[in-house]
C-alpha cells in the first residue's frame, strides 16, 4: 500500500516535467496564446490529477463500503434470493459477504494507476487538442477507451487475490454453496465473485475521473498549477 501510495504522490511531479514543444503553432485565445504542446502538457497534468484523486478515494478503508453511490451489493442473481437468506437466519453471514467483497474493491483499484500512467504517456499532443475541444467528459472518455481492456485484464487477478486475501471469497462461497444446497434451489448460482467486482470497480474509477475532469474544466479553485489555469482557463475555437 504505501508504495502504490508514494507512486500515486509521484504522477503531479512526473506530469509537470513534460517536454514543451516551442516550435510547434499557438492557438490564439484570449488573454496569452496556449500552444499546443502546452495544451497536451495541461491535460496530461489534468488527468494525472484526477486519476490520483480517482484512485485514492477509493483505495481505502470504506472506499466502496462507506460510500451510498459506489457500494457493492451482492450481484443481481444472488440478490433475488437474499431476502430468502436472511429469513432463514443467514443474515449475518449475508452482511459479511457483502462487506468483504467491498473491502475486495477498495485494495484492487490501488493497482490500478500503472495502467493509467502508461495511458497518459502515450497520448498525443492531437489527442489533447481533442480532448480539451471537446465534450466536458473528453478525457474520460479517451481514457475509457484506451485503458478499459488493460483494467479488465490486469484487475482480474489481483481483484481475485484481494477477495481472497479478505475471504471476500470465501464468505460469498458459503453463502451461495449453502443457498445452491438446499431441495428447493432449481437454479444453481455462480460462486465465482471476481468478474462482477471487476466491471464496478472499474465503472465507480471512471465515474470518480469524470468528475474529477469536470472540477478542473469548471471550477477555477482545481486548477492547482500555472499550465492548468492557462490551458484550462483558455476559450477554445
Amino acid at each position: 500500500m504505501i508504495k502504490r501510495f508514494l507512486l500515486l504522490l509521484s504522477i503531479p511531479l512526473f506530469f509537470s516535467s513534460c517536454e514543451v514543444m516551442s516550435q510547434l503553432p499557438k492557438v490564439q485565445v484570449p488573454g496569452a496564446p496556449v500552444t499546443e504542446a502546452e495544451a497536451g502538457q495541461g491535460i496530461k497534468e489534468a488527468l494525472g490529477q484526477g486519476l490520483t484523486r480517482a484512485v485514492l478515494n477509493l483505495n481505502k478503508t470504506d472506499g466502496f463500503f462507506g460510500n451510498q453511490f459506489y457500494k457493492l451489493l451482492l450481484p443481481p442473481e444472488v440478490q433475488k434470493v437474499e431476502s430468502t437468506m436472511r429469513r432463514i437466519g443467514l443474515g449475518k453471514t449475508v452482511d459479511k459477504a457483502i462487506l468483504q467483497i467491498n473491502r475486495g474493491a477498495e485494495d484492487a483499484v490501488g493497482f490500478a494507476t500503472p495502467i493509467f500512467i502508461d495511458a497518459i504517456k502515450q497520448m498525443s499532443i492531437r489527442d489533447a487538442i481533442n480532448i480539451i475541444r471537446g465534450p466536458k467528459d473528453g478525457a474520460t472518455n479517451y481514457f475509457r477507451e484506451k485503458t478499459t481492456a488493460a483494467l479488465v485484464q490486469a484487475f482480474t487477478p489481483v481483484v481475485k487475490n484481494s477477495l481472497d486475501k479478505v475471504e471476500a471469497t470465501k464468505y460469498y462461497g458459503d453463502l451461495v454453496n449453502t443457498y445452491n444446497s438446499f431441495p428447493t434451489t432449481r437454479n444453481k448460482v455462480n460462486p465465482d465473485l471476481t468478474a462482477y467486482v471487476v466491471e464496478k470497480a472499474t465503472a465507480a474509477l471512471f465515474d470518480q475521473i469524470a468528475k474529477e475532469e469536470l472540477e478542473i474544466r469548471e471550477n477555477p479553485i482545481k486548477r492547482t498549477t500555472e499550465i492548468l489555469k492557462k490551458v484550462f482557463g483558455a476559450v477554445w475555437n
